[in-house]
């Protein structure tokens, strides 16, 4: 067939499961190269945004807050510490502990980087209306807080 759209699916090809994945992987692609046109990953846009939004952290709470494991963290940091896109200096009232702060310059890269993912949400999403995209979103993550809860009570 000319058009694989027209193609007929298997079974397989309309399972929820099958389609999340696809679109995922999908999403992961377009979002990977946003990001990489930039010089980035989705670990510094994390991090940067979590520190625009709660402010200076320390390593440990800002792991928390972004969702990135303790040993990934410190990479992290150090990339954008080498980029002077984030401070780190010892936290005053414990000296053991680092406290992150966000740069002008990294502030100016977190707005390329929002930049960045709302022109690969809008790639991804093209397909859908506005009103479409909000339900769509809505629906994840009404999903993703429910597996999470469970995750939640199973610990």
């Amino acid at each position: 067939m000319e058009n694989p759209s027209e193609e007929p699916h298997a079974r397989w090809q309309e399972l929820p499961s099958w389609l999340l994945t696809q679109t995922a992987n999908h999403a992961h692609r377009l979002v990977t190269d946003g990001f990489s046109a930039v010089d980035a990953r989705g670990y510094h846009f994390r991090v940067l945004a979590t520190l625009d939004e709660f402010g200076p952290a320390s390593q440990a709470a800002l792991g928390r807050r972004s969702g990135i494991h303790v040993s990934e963290m410190v990479a992290t940091i150090n990339e954008l510490a080498e980029r002077a896109l984030v401070e780190r200096a010892p936290d005053p009232s414990d000296r053991r502990r680092n406290v992150i702060t966000l740069t002008a310059a990294g502030k100016k890269q977190l707005r390329r980087l929002e930049k960045q993912l709302a022109e690969r949400q809008d790639e991804l999403l093209a397909p859908l209306s506005a009103g479409e995209r909000k339900r769509f979103t809505e629906l994840l993550a009404k999903l993703l807080d429910h597996h999470d809860r469970r995750g939640d009570q199973a610990s």
